[in-house]
Formats: C-alpha cells, structure tokens, sequence
C-alpha cells in the first residue's frame, strides 16, 4: 500500500471507531481481517496512524476547528507527525486509494491555526472532567505532563537477573536496537518509530529462556523501589500476570518466601508459565477459591506487602491512548473503594518493622496521596518512607531521580514528562515496630 492508501486506510478506520463505538483494538483487528492484502508493514503503518489520531483528539479537533475523521487525522499529521501543509497536501492528491484533496478550508487550518489559545485539556488531550483532577497534581503544567503522556512509548525490557546479566543480554539484542534504560540498572530499551512493527520480542532466544521481560521502566523502578531482599517473606496481593512478581522474585535471589495472589484468578493465569520459563522456584501462588481467605495462615509475619493496586491506569495513557476518550467518573470512584479494600487487607499480614509497597499506574491524587493518607489515617501504627530514601537504591541515580520525579509526603510520581517513564506512584508505608 502507498502512504496515501495508508492514510486513507486510517481516516476510514477512525469513523469507523466512532460510528460503531466500539474499542479502537478490535477495529483494527477487524479491519486486518478484513483486508487480507495488507501486509504486515502496512498494517503496522496503519495502526500508527489510527492510535496517534487517539493521542491527539481533542488538539488535532480543535486545530482543524472540525471533529470530523478526516479533519483530526489531518490535525494529527500536523501536530504528532510535524507534517508540513506541502507534505499533507502531497499525499491527499486525490489520486486511486488516496484522500481527497485539502479544501480551502482544510489548508487555511493546517496554515494558520495553532494551539495558542487552546484550554488545558485540548492542548493536552484529555477529556474535560479529568481537568481539575490533574489541576491538582501538575497546577499549570498539566497541558504539558498530558502531552507527554500522549507520546508514543518505547519498548522496555527488565534482564531477569536468576537468567542473566545486562551487560550479557545487550549485546544479543542490538540488531533491535536496545540500549540501556536512563535509571533502572537491569532496564533496556528499543526506541519505536511512528510506522514501527512490533520487534517480536517473544520470538528471541531470551525471551524464550526467560533473560528478559517486557516490562516498563517505570515499573522495574516500582519493584526496585520495594527493596524486596533475600530471605523475606513478601507477598505480592494483587500480582495480575506477574510482571512485578517476577521483578521481586529476581531481586530476592531465589531465596526467602514469595507469595503471589490476586483477586481476580483469571488475571493470575498468566503467572505459572512465565514463572517458569523466569527460573522462579521460591514463589508459592495463591488462586482464590470461592469465598475462602487463601492468606488466613498469614498474621503479621510478612516482611513486604507489595500492593500493584487497581487504579485508572491514567499513568498508561502513552500505551492505551484509546483508554482515556472511553473512561468516565465512575471508574474513579471504583477504583478509590478497590484500592482502600486492598489497603485494609494488607495490614494485617505486616509484621512490625515490615513495609508495604503500595503503588498505581496512575498520575492522580486521590488514588495517590490522598489514597495513602486516609490509609495512615486510619493505622497510625504505619508511616510514610521519605521518598528521598526509597529512591536511594538506584545508588548514584538517586538524587538525580528524586530530582526528576515529583516528590510529596506520600511518595514518588514518576510521569514521562519528567522520568521517561510511565506515570507510577509509589510511596512505602512502613510498620512501627513493638514497643
């Protein structure tokens, strides 16, 4: 396919997703199907376009001064892919499989119109209600932290130390173009460009044998930040499919004891093959059953709680543009009861001197500081790590990144506007010991 028919391609797709309100992965994967010809490049290229058209909706909208399909992937040409009018004009000539020429209108805005005067929430492409929540944590600078979370993410890889070392895995995977990541010492990272195929990660020979995973740089620095050790006994409450899980289970070495639960047993499936295949011996899964509590042989004897608790997942928005246009008010307020439910379970299963490591995909206060405080509220028997220290395992980075990141009482905001990374909060909460 040509980029014109490429373009033409992801205009259809586009008023396809709003026609039909349905989420932008299955149309893409319905359009594929659909168009058998296509081939993996060209559906790669596609799929690029439609997912940066989600990234920039509402300025690419607002700078077409049209909300139509076409006009905001005109808009997004301009505004993601820093097209000149000469360039988008080139390739909507008018031509077989291409779009129809710019009208005088559609130049004019490409020409002339910017996002000067844009509010907020246009400039930096989230929906309208979220405002005042993100008012609250970035004041002024909101527009900007939301653009940066509408950026294209790249692929980050976590070397799983029970298989290898860094320095040994780097060079195997140069032909993707790895380099190490700015903060986590077992991070690496493939820059994407915008028609980039996905590098297939999960067909090399170290991901096979387990000496990497696909795990965010935000995330690694998560676990890091647990400083989960040899020995423990740590429990992972809410460990989905196991990225964090997997991180602890390195930094502990093989030793101590690992137990891995979530609430939900079909986010837990993924768990056992990826534990094998990562060389993990020393961790004990735990799948609910019925109503039966499956840590009650667990009184306060954990070392560590690590709590990856369910949120918004506003902190993702780079790798799910299509997640922020579909979620409204009422997900928060879930999410809130969820995270304070998770808070209460774990503490109890603290011993004293022990920590829990609570920690959201999400940029916003109330699942956040506010989260944290009500928790402290009601157990004064915890406190607040000062971040300065939970960032001081990253040794000669930990200035610098405490720096970097955006510290508060309650923790550390990781956002890729500041860190590279996707948006984390973390903040360790630890237990007094007896008097």
């Amino acid at each position: 396919m040509t980029p014109a028919a490429r373009l033409s391609a992801a205009i259809e797709l586009i008023a396809t997703i709003d026609a039909q309100r349905i989420p932008a992965a299955k149309a893409l994967k319905e359009w594929g199907t659909a168009h058998r010809y296509a081939g993996s490049g060209d559906r790669a290229a596609i799929s690029g376009l439609a997912w940066d058209v989600l990234r920039r909706q509402s300025s690419s909208s607002w700078l077409m001064d049209d909300s139509s399909a076409r006009s905001r992937v005109l808009g997004m040409l301009k505004l993601e892919r820093g097209m000149d009018v000469a360039t988008i004009a080139a390739l909507c000539d008018g031509g077989r499989f291409a779009p129809e020429p710019l009208t005088a209108t559609e130049e004019a805005a490409l020409t002339s119109r910017s996002l000067k005067d844009a509010p907020a929430h246009v400039a930096g492409d989230y929906p309208d209600w979220l405002d005042s929540h993100l008012a609250k944590v970035f004041g002024d600078e909101r527009a900007a932290e939301a653009t940066a979370m509408a950026s294209r993410a790249p692929l980050d890889l976590r070397v799983n130390t029970l298989r290898g070392k860094r320095e040994k895995v780097l060079p195997r995977l140069s032909h993707l173009g790895a380099a190490e990541t700015p903060w986590s010492p077992l991070g690496l990272r493939i820059e994407l460009g915008a028609d980039a195929r996905n590098p297939g990660i999960h067909a090399e020979e170290d991901f096979i044998k387990g000496a990497i995973e696909v795990q965010d740089e935000g995330s690694q620095l998560a676990a890091l930040f647990s400083a989960a050790k040899p020995g423990e006994q740590v429990i992972d409450l809410c460990a989905g499919a196991g990225g964090k899980t997997l991180a602890i289970a390195a930094m502990m070495d093989g030793k101590g004891r690992l137990i891995a639960t979530d609430s939900d047993k079909r986010q837990l499936a993924p768990i056992h093959e990826r534990l094998s295949r990562a060389g993990v011996h020393n961790c004990d899964v735990r799948t609910p059953r019925g109503e039966d509590e499956v840590l009650s042989d667990i009184k306060a004897s954990a070392d560590l709680v690590l709590i990856d608790a369910p949120c918004t997942g506003t902190g993702t928005w780079r790798r799910n543009p299509d997640a922020k246009w579909r979620m409204r008010p009422g997900a928060l307020e879930v999410r809130l009861k969820d995270q304070a439910e998770v808070l209460e379970r774990a503490a109890p299963l603290v011993k004293a001197g022990g920590r829990i490591a609570y920690i959201t995909c999400s940029v916003l206060a109330e699942e956040n500081g506010e989260q944290v405080r009500a928790f402290i509220a009601r157990h004064p028997e915890f406190s607040v790590q000062p971040p300065e220290q939970t960032a001081s395992v990253l040794w000669d980075k930990s200035e610098q990144f405490a720096e970097a990141a955006l510290q508060s009482a309650e923790g550390l905001l990781m956002t890729p506007r500041r860190t590279g990374t996707d948006g984390f909060f973390v903040s360790i909460l630890k237990r007094q010991t007896s008097s």
